[in-house]
This record gives structure tokens, sequence and C-alpha cells, in this order.
């Protein structure tokens, strides 16, 4: 949460020709409502098994960008079937970084909405604490701290696509 995903994919995208899939998006698009009123209405384990089932669909398809939510590679085979269908990589920002943008945008984000500044930095210590195993799974990593404006972006993305995208023949 936090770590630009959502901003380096959808940049990414268009310099790529690859699809972008957010999987919140993906799952808002397919319940037709909010991940917010998921929650509300069905609960977090609800949420999960659906985001289960989207990484599934999703993970089927061949030429996308998948930007999953922080939570989705900590469940039971997530992190073993996205790196059987293509390349993970661990958007890894800084504590300082993930703090900032969380702040700035908590109240879209149904787990951290109520949090006060000092609650929302333990809540980050503590899940990257449980989660960093699972995203140390990631095949690749790569430093997330420079999406802050459109040139930190194109700089990102041109770093991301030598590292990471294939050139087709």
């Amino acid at each position: 949460m936090g770590s630009g995903k959502s901003t380096l994919g959808n940049a990414l995208a268009p310099l790529t020709g690859l699809r972008f899939v957010d999987l919140d998006d993906y799952i808002e698009s397919r319940e037709g409502m909010k991940i917010s009123e998921i929650f509300a209405s069905r609960g977090e384990a609800a949420f999960r098994d659906m985001e289960r089932q989207a990484l599934a669909e999703v993970a089927a398809t061949e030429d996308v960008i998948v930007a999953c939510g922080g939570g989705t590679p900590c469940r039971p085979g997530a992190m073993e079937l996205m790196n059987a269908c293509g390349t993970t990589v661990y958007l890894d920002a800084s504590f300082p970084r993930l703090l900032e943008r969380l702040k700035e945008g908590r109240a879209k984000r149904p787990l951290i909405a109520s949090l006060d500044d000092e609650e929302l930095a333990r809540f980050i210590t503590s899940s990257l604490e449980t989660r960093m195993p699972y995203y140390l799974l990631a095949s690749r990593s790569f430093s997330s701290d420079r999406l802050e404006d459109e040139e930190q972006i194109a700089g990102s993305c041109n770093e991301f696509i030598a590292r990471f995208i294939a050139t087709k023949p």
C-alpha cells in the first residue's frame, strides 16, 4: 500500500504497449462496488476471496502489467502463482515515502482511513514486518521512491523498462 504500483503501472502501460490492470479496479468493476463498500458490507475475508479469484483470472492473461494490493502476495499460493506466470517485481518504497503517501491518500483506503498519523506509522511498520517475507519472494525488486512528479515518474519508467521489460524481436 502506497508503494506506487498504480502510478508506475499506469505510466508504464503506454510506453510498453502492455495493458495495465490494477487488481482493485478489476475487482470493483467485476463486483459493481468500491473496495471500501466491499469491506463495509462483506468484510475483509470476503474481499480476500474475491481478490484471490481476480488474481487467478488476471494471471491467465498475457502482455499485462498487474498491480496487486499490498496484501495479495500474502495469501497462500499467491506468490507462487504470480512467479509462475511472469516476472514479479517488489516495489520497495522507503518508510518515510510510504508514510507521506499514505497520509495524503488515507481517506480512500479502508484499512487506514480512521488512523491518526502515529497509528498510521505503526500500521506501516507492522504491515511491512508481516508482509516482507512474501514480498521478498518476488523475482526482482525496484525502488519506487521516485514517483512524486512527472519528471521522477518518467525517469523511473525508463529505468524500469531498461531493467525488466523484455524487448520483442
